[in-house]
């Protein structure tokens, strides 16, 4: 009778991981990451997101157009004049590679800030601060200050663009945003 038990438990074992190896519950896809390696050992990568059709939610003080039917925007008075946008994220190919969400404020309450986090699910997420104002020419310079998974050890800048559309000079919402990353890995020691 033991061995009856016994037997039972070591086949469904090998039954279960049968039906797991040949029915795998998630196989997420990975897109090929598009990383241009320099002879410095670091490495580049652009990001872009296509506005308004990339655009998930954007949730900003007394605008309830800008948030999803039935989500209502907290109306506290330390979220007055900070904005959270959520985006799909797409890589130089126009494939959506993962998501991102970007946060900024106003200098009367908190300081002017800007901080992007980014997550590409095959990959590991970043958290990227930016200057709070844009150079002349219209970037903004940014610093990747944490990671995670392929971004845990690295370190470097990002330049943060908004491209309006063509034949759309008024319009801050119809465009494209540009992240154009460069990464350095820490210092291999040589023995």
């Amino acid at each position: 009778m033991f061995k009856t038990f016994y037997l039972g438990i070591v086949l469904g074992i090998a039954a279960a991981a049968a039906l797991v190896y040949l029915y795998p519950v998630v196989d997420l896809h990975r897109e090929s990451s598009l990383i241009v390696v320099h002879a410095n050992g670091g490495n580049s990568e652009s990001f872009h997101i296509r506005l308004p059709g990339d655009r998930i939610m954007a949730g900003v003080s007394g605008m309830a157009e800008s948030t999803p039917p039935g989500l209502e925007w907290p109306e506290h008075d330390f979220l007055k004049n900070v904005q959270t946008e959520l985006f799909k994220i797409r890589n130089e190919n126009g494939v959506v590679i993962g998501a991102a969400s970007r946060m900024s404020g106003s200098p009367e309450q908190h300081g002017s800030f800007v901080e992007w986090a980014l997550h590409l699910p095959a990959r590991g997420s970043m958290f990227l601060t930016m200057a709070a104002n844009p150079s002349a020419d219209g970037f903004r310079e940014g610093w990747l200050r944490a990671g995670t998974r392929e971004f845990l050890t690295l370190q470097g800048t990002v330049l943060e663009r908004f491209i309006r559309l063509a034949g759309d000079p008024d319009s801050d919402s119809t465009g494209r945003i540009e992240l154009s990353a460069a990464f350095v890995g820490p210092a291999e020691e040589v023995e």
